[in-house]
């Protein structure tokens, strides 16, 4: 199990990431619009720097639904690789079978 804080922690990020999503997407517009000019660039490029690092999509950690393990996760059944073990061996994923040869 994953420590109680770095759950936490992602959770934070999560709220943030969520809170300046509309006017993160705004800014990248401006910065990207061959439209804008120079000075509205940079100046879309200063306040897009001035939200919180934790608000960038980039930060987000992929964690197991169950344990909360961050290394070892498929994003196809959202688990890490010993959960997906156990899952499939208790018959829990359907269509799911261990080889072994």
């Amino acid at each position: 199990m994953a420590k109680a804080c770095m759950l936490e922690r992602e959770r934070k990020r999560e709220k943030l990431r969520n809170r300046f999503a509309a006017k993160r997407a705004e800014l990248k517009a401006i910065i990207n619009s061959p439209g804008s000019s120079d000075d509205e660039r940079a100046d879309a490029q200063e306040r897009l720097q001035q939200l919180p690092r934790n608000a960038s999509p980039v930060r987000h950690r992929n964690r197991c639904r169950v344990s909360g393990r961050a290394r070892g996760y498929y994003r196809k059944f959202g688990l890490a690789r010993n959960m997906l073990r156990k899952a499939a061996m208790r018959g829990e994923i359907p269509g799911l079978t261990l080889s072994s040869w």
